[in-house]
Parts: structure tokens; sequence; C-alpha cells
């Protein structure tokens, strides 16, 4: 009865939304060698996490950007695999099905 290690999908999106932790967070930055988070990528982590809880899907990039206020370059910078595959992975997202 050890704990239950996340699952995720063939694309390496986590399935269970509730079973994000931070700390699973800073692991998959690490493999997606985002490096270490700061409070710019949990300003964006956090803001992709509450519009799923609210919204049942991944917000567009210009919401994403005016919400966030990071242009789509700064995201980059951030998230290399891009807000997608970088951002929405790590925040723990199910993959988008439009491109984010």
């Amino acid at each position: 009865p050890g704990e239950r290690l996340p699952e995720f999908d063939d694309k390496g999106y986590l399935i269970d939304f509730e079973a994000w932790t931070p700390e699973l967070a800073a692991e998959l930055a690490a493999e997606d060698e985002v490096g270490e988070l700061t409070a710019a990528h949990w300003r964006i982590i956090d803001f992709l996490r509450g519009f799923q809880a609210k919204h049942d899907g991944a917000p567009r990039i210009r919401v994403l950007c005016a919400e966030t206020g990071f242009s789509l370059k700064e995201i980059y910078e951030l998230f290399p695999d891009g807000p997608a595959r970088g951002a929405c992975r790590v925040a723990g997202l199910p993959r988008p099905d439009s491109c984010v």
C-alpha cells in the first residue's frame, strides 16, 4: 500500500488533473529541461490550473498572454516546449485539443 504514482498518457500528459502536486511540477519541469521553477513559471502554472478547473480546458494563447501579462516569446523563454507541450504539461493539464 505505497503511494500510487500518477499516470500519464502516451504523450506524457497527466491523466488525472487532481493527481498533480507542486513537487510533480518540479519533476516535469526538470524532465522537460525547463529548469528551476521561478515566480514567473508559477504565475503561468497557477493561471493554467485555475482556468482548467473553471472551464475544463486550456485557455487559448491570447487569453494566456493577456491574463498572465507574458508575451508568447516570454512564455517560450520560460517553457522552451511552448505553452501546450511545456506549460500545460508542467501544470498537470490534460493534453490540449487545440493548439494552446
